[in-house]
This record gives C-alpha cells, sequence and structure tokens, in this order.
C-alpha cells in the first residue's frame, strides 16, 4: 500500500510513518516546516519528503492519504493539496484512526497522557519493557536515545504511546487518545494548554475523562496523586484499577520517592520495591519514572527489575541535550514551551550546575503561548534562570510588557540575529545557555556556537 502523509515532519506523524514503512508499506509525505530532528529520521528510513501542499501531489496516486492535524481548510492556497483530496474523493484518514485500525487493534496500550512530562515518560516506559525483553512496539513524541528512532512497530504484544490530548484532525475534533483504547493508562498531570482548542481547563478535563472511559474494567489508571485536576477527572467516574504514584506521605498502595532526583528508594506505602540510580536530575523525571514502573508492572514488570533497567535510560533529544560548548560556555536545546515545562526545566539545570550561571532563552511558539494565554506566567517560569532571553515574534502581544517585571533580568529581541548578539554579549565562561522551543528556533544553536567561538576563542 502507498500512504502519502500531509504534514509528515511532526513528531507524531512522522512516527506513523516509520511504523507504516517497518511495516512495509511505501511511504511518501509533506510539510510546509522542515527541521530535525524527526526531518533527518524520515530521510534515513528513505521516506521521500515534499515541501509544501501543492495539489501535484495527487499525481503520487496513493492508496490512502492520512491528514494530520495541521491541516486546515484555508482560504488561502496554503493547504491545495487538502482541498484536491476533497474534490477527488479520494481516500484519506487520520493518523490516529490508521494507527488504531492498523496497529494497536491487537495489542496491549500503554497510553501516557499529560500536559508535561509524556515524551520522557513513554520513553521510560519504552525502555522498562525493552530491558524487560518484551520488544515492545512505541511511538514517542521525540526521538529517545536508547533507540535513536521515535517509533516503532515491536515484535511483542505491548504498544507503548505518547497520548495527546490535541485534536485528531480538521475531519475529527476529538483529542486523538480516544482512539487508542489502551489498557495501561498514565495520567501523568493536567493544566489548560492549546488555548487555540480548549476554552479553559474544565474543558481538557472533559477530554482525559473520555479517556478513562476507553480503559476497561481489567485495565489499569496509573494516576499523579498531586494534580487535584485529575482527582476532578476520577470523580467524574473510574471503572478500572487505580495506581497513584508521587504521594508526598505514606498512602496505602500509592508510589513514592525517598531520596534525591538522581538516586532514589521506590517504596509502596512504607515498603521499598525498587530503587532508581541514573544521570537524570529534576524532581519531574522522578515523578515520570514513578509513573512508568507503574505502568510497566501491570504487564508484568517487577517495580524493582524496572526502577534498576532505568540505570540505562538515556532521555531523549531536545530534552536538556547539551549540543555543544564554545569558549567555556555550554549551550543546551529543550523542547520546553509551556510556563511549567520552562520553570520545570530551568530548575532541572539549576539543580544541575549548582551556582553556575544560567541563560533562559525561549521562543514562544506554540499556538497557547502565541495566543497569550500564558504571558502572564513567564516571569514565575523564568525566576530561577539568572538572565533571561525572549524572541518577540507575530504574536498579537509585547513579551517586553510581558517580562516588565523581571526588569534588566530579561531581554527580548525581535529577530534571531539579535537574540545571538544579546545572548553572546552577556555571557561569560562557566555560563550555561538553555534554549527552550517547540521548533527548530531558526537554528539558534548554532549560530550562538559560531558566535561564542568567534568572541572566546
Amino acid at each position: 500500500m502507498h500512504i502519502h502523509i500531509l504534514g509528515v515532519c511532526g513528531t507524531f506523524m512522522g512516527g506513523i510513518a516509520a511504523i507504516a514503512r517497518e511495516a512495509g508499506h511505501k511511504v511518501t509525505g509533506c510539510d510546509a516546516n522542515v527541521y530535525p530532528p524527526m526531518s533527518d529520521q524520515l530521510r534515513g528510513l528513505g521516506i521521500e519528503l515534499i515541501e509544501g501542499y501543492s495539489a501535484t501531489q495527487m499525481d503520487l496516486k496513493p492508496d490512502v492519504f492520512l491528514v494530520g492535524n495541521v491541516v486546515t481548510r484555508a482560504r488561502s492556497n496554503d493547504f491545495a493539496l487538502m482541498e484536491a483530496i476533497l474534490d477527488a474523493g479520494a481516500d484519506y484518514t487520520s493518523g490516529p484512526q490508521w494507527l488504531a485500525e492498523n496497529v494497536l487493534r491487537h495489542q496491549h496500550v500503554l497510553a501516557v497522557a499529560g500536559t508535561h512530562g509524556k515524551t520522557g515518560t513513554t520513553a521510560m516506559l519504552a525502555w522498562i519493557l525493552e530491558a524487560a525483553g518484551l520488544d515492545p512496539g512505541f511511538l514517542v513524541g521525540g526521538v529517545p536515545l536508547n533507540f535513536d528512532v521515535s517509533a516503532r512497530l515491536g515484535g511483542g504484544r505491548h504498544f507503548v504511546i505518547e497520548a495527546d490530548e490535541y485534536d485528531t484532525a480538521l475531519f475529527d475534533k476529538r483529542s486523538k487518545f480516544v482512539h487508542y483504547r489502551p489498557r495501561t493508562a498514565i495520567l501523568n498531570n493536567l493544566e489548560h494548554d492549546h488555548a487555540d482548542i480548549f476554552p479553559d481547563l474544565a474543558a481538557i478535563e472533559t477530554q482525559f475523562h473520555h479517556l478513562v472511559r476507553t480503559v476497561p474494567s481489567t485495565g489499569r489508571l496509573v494516576v499523579n496523586a498531586r494534580d487535584e485536576a485529575l482527582q476532578r477527572v476520577l470523580t467524574r467516574g473510574c471503572w478500572s484499577e487505580v495506581v497513584r504514584f508521587g504521594a508526598l506521605r505514606e498512602e496505602p498502595g500509592a508510589l513514592r520517592a525517598r531520596g534525591e532526583a538522581h538516586a532514589f528508594d521506590v517504596l509502596r506505602g512504607s515498603l521499598k520495591i525498587g530503587r532508581v540510580e541514573w544521570t537524570l536530575q529534576g524532581e519531574h523525571n522522578q515523578l515520570n519514572a514513578l509513573a512508568a514502573i507503574g505502568a510497566a508492572e501491570h504487564v508484568g514488570v517487577a517495580p524493582e527489575a524496572a526502577a534498576a533497567s532505568l540505570a540505562e535510560f538515556k532521555n531523549v533529544k531536545r530534552r536538556m541535550e547539551k549540543v555543544g560548548e564554545a569558549g567555556g560556555v555550554a549551550v543546551y536545546d529543550d523542547f520546553a514551551h509551556h510556563p511549567t515545562a520552562i520553570r520545570t526545566t530551568v530548575a532541572g539545570l539549576r539543580q544541575r550546575v549548582g551556582l553556575a550561571r544560567v541563560l533562559a532563552v525561549f521562543e514562544p511558539r506554540s499556538n497557547t503561548m502565541k495566543l497569550g494565554a500564558m504571558k502572564a506566567q513567564l516571569p514565575w517560569a523564568l525566576e530561577e534562570a539568572d538572565l533571561s532571553f525572549c524572541l518577540q515574534g507575530n504574536y498579537g502581544w509585547d513579551a517586553r510588557d510581558a517580562l516588565a517585571p523581571m526588569g534588566a533580568m530579561a531581554s527580548v529581541a525581535d529577530s534571531i540575529d539579535g537574540l545571538v548578539a544579546a545572548i553572546v554579549a552577556a555571557a561569560q565562561p562557566g555560563d550555561h545557555i538553555l534554549c527552550m522551543s517547540n521548533g527548530g528556533f531558526g537554528g539558534i544553536h548554532a549560530k550562538l556556537l559560531a558566535v561564542l567561538r568567534a568572541r572566546f576563542g
């Protein structure tokens, strides 16, 4: 079968492409925004990428078009291919629907949902199952360093999937995760996000409850004990076993941690059932580990074995990834874009580098941030950084006004080159520059390293 994917360079649709290719299908795709790591992965798999959404791609005559949720019924000619598909009456479906019908139907699906931490937790869970010899399939919204691919079919009967609450496609406005029908589901946390889709937190809670409704009575929900929104979701109805994690005090049956983020005991109630010793920092990673351990247990992996296997977990590309160093200044790349994720990421780097200076650099690129729904939280998100730098785009709101409470600790530039110049002018040997965006950020990492080398040698 020949599958042509619209929006193929998105992390999810790129994963679909990899799985379809592994399953023996001919796969081609198109996108308007091609950037690593997904573009590198797809080309490495031999998948032809076409820039843009021209109607001439109908000449490829695929058996089915998979339509990513980036595609809209725009009045402009931006998505001419979608209009041609509709005019021709060609076969089309969404990525989640195709995955559900062709891959997940006979698998034990382990789904990882939540506003933050989905990618890291999904990668951890896939690695735990791999280390246990279960050969899982997986689809991760990033590239796990333990596997070097974001998705695969696997040879076992388990499939681990990052379960996004964002809408499915222009013709299916349900959250993606309702298609997956998991037997094991992690509910990591829940905040207002995707303001272009959901008017408020209550609307997202409703979608999460739709996910809860799909888990069978023999299934398991692994739920963050600290999250009030998730507790509200469960009070609306729950028909499955619930394992809580992250409890702040001893609680019967709940998983909690005792120790530092990089080395801690895993407790169930007062009983030690495992120990994690790894290179990751931050309480958020500790909580993600507890969630993954609780989910893996449901498919027969003992918590002790799961915890031990995380010693070999290498994280995910673009998650606190050190991309280089010049003149004694380290440059990192991270996918953080929601204020809570920014705050957590900065805190994680702060924990790692101690008293060294942290320079936080961010691009408010997500739809939620572009709308300005979270702009008032930015000073709070950045308060642990020594200096902060923001790119001003066509957001409809002024980043300088939003960051004004930070005074001289924050700087805003109108271009990537201007941002690089401001950062390098402020940088000192021993600094750590943390770049955060859910896009390519205009290649800022390479530009920073080049200018730093020119300045410091």
